[in-house]
């Protein structure tokens, strides 16, 4: 009996920052709106620790389910990937 990999911590937790990540973005842009500052703040400091933390929680998941499910893995991480895509996006857009 198989579970579907999205059910695992390994594969849904990257969305999960992922989409903190942008909401973070999208808040501080909501908030304060399009600031250059000279100094970082906490936003973007927060940004960068959960786009960082993906990274071994991603590395983790290709090595554990790679070679278990390859096609199943596959997906996941197009979509792990997939989801990192609109937070650089919004970051290099809005600032």
């Amino acid at each position: 009996m198989s579970v579907p990999l999205l059910k695992q911590p390994a594969a849904w937790l990257p969305l999960v920052m992922s989409s903190a990540a942008l909401a973070i973005v999208l808040g501080h842009v909501a908030l304060y709106g399009v600031v250059h500052e000279a100094d970082e703040g906490a936003a973007a400091h927060l940004f960068q620790i959960l786009m960082a933390g993906q990274v071994p929680v991603i590395a983790y998941f290709a090595l554990k389910w790679l070679r278990r499910s390859p096609g199943q893995a596959a997906c996941v991480l197009v979509l792990q990937i997939a989801a990192t895509l609109p937070a650089f996006a919004a970051v290099y857009w809005l600032t």
